[in-house]
């Protein structure tokens, strides 16, 4: 009798386990104003969390901005920032969404915001999502959630879509493409490939998959960060005699040289000194005063990521000359740790102790060394692609993503060519296709840096809307 009662016990108690987390697995709140906001928002904001994994233990926040055009024509995209650890209202806020921080009025106290004119949220349905967990505000209900990978990542990211236009079956026929920029150029070709071959099984619901975007993607860890010293030599970073040099000593291995090669050590030295003080997510733009003062080799970091202490930033003793674009993302921990925002994000209490634009303390595994595989199962595969590099990034230089863009051996269908806003190049086009297909395309952003829509919004609002549109660039 005893045995019986405990059983059913175990068993009532995990009927009410399943109810409680049955309604976590997808909660969504309209927001209609925002701290720092003045009057209602002029587009549709949703928040909310899809749990994902065993049980939904994973917690996945998003937020979804409504087409300002036509929400039911335009296309759906979901972008996924980069990091890995980086939320999506960062490039909700600095680079694609429809509100930009108010940088000048900025005193100290809650950020306020500015309607941003170049907004992809014109011309698509946009869900910014906190991916992988640990990212925002999504967390997970148990601790072994927290520990996830490249792949595990990819995985959870596509059952959450699922699970999303489940939830909102009048986006069920919108064109979906998968987007998103840096790290997350090893997230979005395997989601891509999860949606694709997730349909050809029949799994339900069927997501209408046109194709995916990539702005300075991540591609091939080695290879892309080996290129920088051709990238370094073309736009004047280094001398055409370093260039020999570190050509003839190091034998195109700039990343991993055989270290008893001390004629390659000294060039690399060399060329690390020269670069050192460049700011590595735009040639052009001053270098953050917290960075590294000592050369550490030629190996990709996330010190683009790294923020400044709110208290350095917000220092009275700075000169204005001093400023460095990092400063700009502290406005977002400001922002997004105010209990009122919270409450108007409709977060819930108590799952994460900080919010963080960039959490670079998750437990994450590497475990994927490229993602080149996946482009070409996914072009030869009939779907879109289109990749672009702001041409003064030196994190992700556009000369590696060439490299593996032509090791896909796709035939080259609109050569290289210069694109135009308002009369002006704004960059520079490739197209390649396959027997099947529109293939894919590659442009460059003129004077992009590392996260191009930031640096060049009018340019890249332009470029996505012809792309989506089928228009030629």
């Amino acid at each position: 009798m005893e045995l019986f009662c405990s059983h059913s016990l175990w068993v009532y108690l995990q009927v009410l386990l399943l109810l409680f987390l049955s309604n976590f697995v997808a909660s969504k709140h309209i927001v209609k104003t925002l701290p720092g906001y003045d009057g209602e928002l002029p587009f549709i904001l949703e928040t909310g969390y899809v749990g994902v994994g065993d049980l939904d233990q994973l917690q996945l926040f998003y937020y979804f901005v409504e087409s300002e055009r036509n929400p039911i024509r335009d296309p759906l995209l979901l972008w996924l920032t980069g990091g890995p650890g980086c939320s999506g209202f960062s490039g909700l806020v600095y680079e694609i969404g429809p509100l930009n921080y108010d940088y000048l009025s900025f005193n100290g106290s809650l950020p306020s915001f500015l309607n941003n004119e170049y907004s992809w949220t014109k011309i698509a349905n946009i869900i910014f999502l906190d991916a992988p967990v640990g990212t925002g505000f999504s967390y997970s209900t148990t601790p072994e959630g927290y520990y996830t990978s490249d792949t595990e990542s990819a995985i959870s990211i596509y059952e959450f879509l699922r699970k999303w236009i489940a939830d909102h079956p009048k986006f069920k026929y919108n064109p979906l493409y998968i987007s998103g920029d840096s790290y997350s150029g090893m997230i979005v070709p395997q989601v891509t490939l999860e949606v694709a071959e997730g349909n050809r099984a029949g799994h339900k619901p069927y997501l209408n998959l046109q194709g995916y975007m990539l702005g300075n993607p991540v591609t091939d860890l080695h290879n892309d960060e080996n290129s920088r010293i051709e990238y370094f030599h073309r736009v004047g970073l280094i001398s055409d005699e370093l260039y020999q040099d570190a050509r003839l000593y190091c034998s195109g291995e700039y990343i991993a040289p055989n270290v008893s090669n001390a004629d390659c050590m000294d060039t690399i030295q060399h060329i690390a000194e020269c670069t050192l003080k460049v700011c590595d997510a735009q040639i052009l733009e001053p270098k953050c005063s917290f960075a590294s003062p000592k050369p550490q080799g030629l190996k990709w970091g996330n010190q683009f990521f790294d923020d400044p202490e709110i208290d350095i930033a917000l220092s009275s003793q700075r000169l204005p000359d001093n400023w460095c674009r990092n400063e700009n993302y502290v406005l977002s921990y400001i922002w997004a740790n105010d209990e009122s925002v919270q409450s108007a994000l409709n977060i819930r209490n108590g799952t994460i102790d900080q919010w963080m634009r960039c959490n670079k303390t998750i437990a994450y595994t590497y475990n994927l060394l490229s993602t080149v595989i996946y482009h070409k199962q996914l072009i030869y595969g009939g779907y879109r692609g289109m990749v672009y590099s702001g041409d003064h990034d030196m994190l992700i230089p556009y000369t590696g993503t060439i490299v593996w863009i032509h090791s896909l051996n796709l035939s080259t269908v609109d050569d290289w060519r210069p694109w135009y806003v308002d009369g002006q190049i704004a960059g520079f086009t490739i197209k390649y296709a396959h027997t099947i297909g529109d293939g894919l395309v590659f442009n460059t952003v003129k004077g992009g840096g590392h996260t191009a829509p930031e640096y060049k919004p009018k340019e890249c609002l332009a470029m996505v809307d012809r792309w989506l549109s089928y228009y030629i660039m």
